[in-house]
């Protein structure tokens, strides 16, 4: 299915959110294994509001990264809104969450206890232990292995895998004619002008992409159609297979989602979501 056998130097694709420095063993486990470790990690985050579990594996995720070759520079430069908004989660947790134990900050209508501060550091640390996953998820995963595993490993439909697939792929492209057409409308004068030239303009723009989605899309049905794609009998490239990895991966996954729970239990701090108090 995919067009070229993968080097051992990871190449930057420029779609990828976090840009990859090199190719580690957690970067050659199978799609499928990502998406099953991403799952168990934030399964492990939700089944309760505490510090301990959320904390657990927030840790193994961040002492886990330089195993992700991503490059960790990039990480702080394009997700410094993480933080951000965890932190904002947090202190909306602090004013809002039910006021137990001492008062620590009394200042007019704000008023923040030891209760509602263990909450809302939680919801910090939970927050951050759901987003890390799931970037690390979609900055790892090539769409094209991606793909492989969906047909090979749970037999979806290929016509529909790699329809999806080639549409994800044109999105950039999409965005690039747009902006050509939108500078080549400006080079002849058309753009600019009173609202309603700029809305002419604009729905003239929008009718050119259209036509040229539908004629690339018509070509690329039938390079699909040529190659027998959703026929019985073809032979695939690359094979999707599970390693020692993959098993490995899910194994750690696992232990330190258990490793979460079990502290959180020991320590008193386990707060259920569902039939907690």
């Amino acid at each position: 299915m995919s067009a070229a056998t993968p080097s051992p130097v990871a190449v930057h694709d420029p779609g990828q959110l976090i840009p990859l420095k090199r190719r580690t063993a957690l970067v050659r486990c199978n799609p499928l294994t990502k998406i099953v470790v991403a799952l168990v990690l934030m399964v492990g985050t939700l089944l309760s509001i505490d510090m301990v579990s959320a904390g657990i594996v927030l840790g193994f995720c961040l002492l886990a990264l330089p195993a992700t070759g991503l490059d960790l520079r990039a990480a702080l430069l394009r997700l410094w809104f993480l933080p951000l908004g965890a932190l904002l989660a947090a202190w909306g947790t602090a004013i809002l969450a039910e006021k137990t134990g001492a008062v620590v900050i009394d200042v007019g209508p704000i008023l923040m206890t030891t209760g509602s501060l263990g909450a809302a550091g939680a919801i910090f640390l939970r927050a951050l232990a759901l987003a890390i996953p799931l970037i690390v998820l979609a900055s790892t995963i090539d769409p094209r292995d991606l793909a492989d595993a969906l047909v090979q490993r749970l037999r979806l439909p290929e016509v529909v895998v790699v329809s999806v697939l080639a549409a994800s792929r044109l999105l950039g492209l999409l965005v690039s004619e747009w902006q050509t057409l939108a500078m080549a409308r400006r080079a002849r004068g058309v753009a600019g002008g009173s609202i309603i030239r700029r809305t002419r303009s604009l729905f003239a723009g929008i009718f050119v992409l259209l036509v040229q989605s539908i004629r690339r899309g018509t070509t690329l049905a039938m390079a699909m159609e040529g190659r027998a794609f959703g026929r019985p009998g073809r032979t695939w490239r690359r094979e999707s297979t599970f390693g020692s990895g993959d098993r490995l991966a899910v194994a750690a996954s696992l232990a330190v989602c258990a490793l979460a729970i079990v502290a959180a239990h020991m320590l008193g701090t386990w707060n259920p979501i569902v039939g907690g108090n």
